[in-house]
């Protein structure tokens, strides 16, 4: 399967096919070219936001119970309904038989920029400059889909055990004949770490698109790396950095405004447009969900939202209550394009807040933190979170960025390494026709089982399953 990902990816080279995008990203990228020579012949591949920048952690999602899952869904889908109601009994393994888009689409995203990486430096038409930002932007990109690959497949990274345990197979060839081998934790995140330590001397201070990786996504994508691995003085300094390239927050306040006449009508599910898009000011860098088209996003059970703060616009402007048969969530109500696979500043803040609270600088964490709140919650609800409580001051931290970052990666991740840690652990509890379900933070469901076309076809090197079920 993985020589078949190459094969593709050479016959797309071979017949010069580009891809079109909703914001025409490609409309400069060459046509009929039969043998990729030039640096827009590889660039155009970056571009490419389709097949190389979705991030799908659907079942994540499932997992965390962030998106709301109908009752006719998990009839259907076994590996769905085990996820999202943490049947601990369940053989994932067995039940994950078609479930294959996250680990071969981020894969085809890797195979993508390995061969960039491999020719972006010899290629013609192109200022040393450029060929060595379109390197560097496929090595953050690579790096990225790495990351998400490892903390999906792999148990979350630990100092003591990452040099034992397995993560996912390293590919960093563009030969379809390259061996691959199932490295262990400390090794990928190594690499990761290499991959973003080469590329940040040649990112660009501006990106080519909201697709292309800044110097700012390179610092704010090593803040989140070290981040996971809890060494939040790395993690602080690249937080820094990164917000020192870009700081902004969007005001959903205004947003909130701008819409109100239509998000109050009672009942009504009307959508709004979404500001979460290529253009979206908190960006560092764009990548798409498991959606990569214009839609609108996932509802979210009713227990999902009652841990939204109280007067917050940016829910308000999100989700409306609604009732359709036996079925009782918050249905969607914006539509567009959004940014689930990207970097934004509002993760990259409350990653400051995080390494601050932990260096016991809860005045300073609270400022970001509250900073950060000010653009989200309804002035006649906003009041400063104030406390001198480190555990208080870090809950509402990850309270904050669990909601920020709902439907991405990021708050899964996030309670791994915290259950991890085993200071400020995450379990969930709820209740379904009068039955109560758990998830325990040290249930194994935390780790996602290889899809068996991966582990029965697994190229040219071999597969261990991380989860025992």
């Amino acid at each position: 399967m993985m020589k078949n990902i190459y094969k593709k990816i050479l016959c797309i080279f071979a017949l010069g096919l580009v891809l079109a995008s909703c914001e025409s990203y490609l409309d400069d990228a060459p046509k009929g070219s039969k043998i990729p020579t030039t640096l827009s012949d590889y660039e155009a591949f970056i571009r490419d936001e389709y097949a190389n920048q979705s991030v799908n952690v659907a079942q994540a999602l499932n997992l965390m119970n962030d998106k709301f899952i109908d009752i006719a869904t998990l009839g259907a889908e076994r590996l769905t309904k085990a996820n999202y109601m943490w049947d601990e009994t369940a053989d994932r393994i067995q039940l994950n038989q078609e479930d294959e888009s996250t680990y071969y689409m981020q894969y085809k995203g890797i195979s993508t920029f390995n061969l960039i990486i491999a020719n972006a430096l010899t290629t013609t038409e192109a200022t040393e400059e450029e060929k060595r930002a379109v390197w560097a932007q496929a090595k953050i990109l690579r790096a990225m889909s790495y990351y998400n690959l490892v903390n999906f497949y792999a148990d979350t990274y630990l100092a003591s055990t990452a040099g034992t345990k397995l993560s996912v197979p390293l590919i960093t060839s563009a030969d379809i004949n390259a061996p691959s081998r199932q490295v262990t934790i400390q090794e990928l995140y190594d690499f990761i770490s290499n991959d973003v330590k080469e590329a940040l001397p040649y990112l660009p201070k501006v990106g080519q698109t909201a697709l292309h990786p800044t110097l700012g996504a390179g610092y704010a994508f090593y803040s989140r790396v070290y981040l996971q691995m809890s060494n939040y003085t790395e993690a602080l300094k690249y937080a820094d950095l990164a917000l020192a390239e870009n700081n902004k927050l969007y005001d959903w306040n205004a947003y909130y405004i701008a819409n109100k006449a239509v998000i109050d009508i009672p009942n009504d599910y009307t959508n709004t447009p979404s500001p979460m898009g290529y253009n979206y000011v908190e960006n560092y860098t764009f990548r798409h969900g498991e959606r990569t088209y214009l839609s609108v996003e996932y509802s979210i059970p009713v227990e999902r939202a009652q841990r939204f703060e109280t007067g917050d616009v940016r829910f308000r402007s999100r989700w409306e209550l609604r009732t359709v048969g036996a079925d009782t969530y918050y249905r969607r109500t914006l539509s567009g394009m959004f940014n689930y696979g990207g970097i934004t500043t509002v993760e990259v803040y409350l990653i400051k807040a995080e390494c601050l609270a932990r260096a016991n600088q809860i005045s300073e964490a609270l400022d970001v933190l509250n900073t950060v709140r000010k653009t989200r919650i309804q002035p006649s609800s906003y009041q400063d979170i104030v406390t001198t409580d480190k555990t208080t001051a870090l809950n509402a931290i990850f309270r904050t960025k669990n909601n920020e970052l709902i439907l991405t990666i990021i708050p899964f991740a996030d309670a791994r390494r915290l259950n991890a840690e085993g200071t400020y652990k995450v379990s969930f509890s709820k209740v379904n026709a009068g039955t109560t379900y758990t998830l325990s933070s040290t249930s194994h469901l935390w780790t996602m089982p290889f899809p068996q076309g991966a582990t029965r076809n697994p190229g040219n090197g071999t597969i261990t399953q991380n989860v025992p079920k």
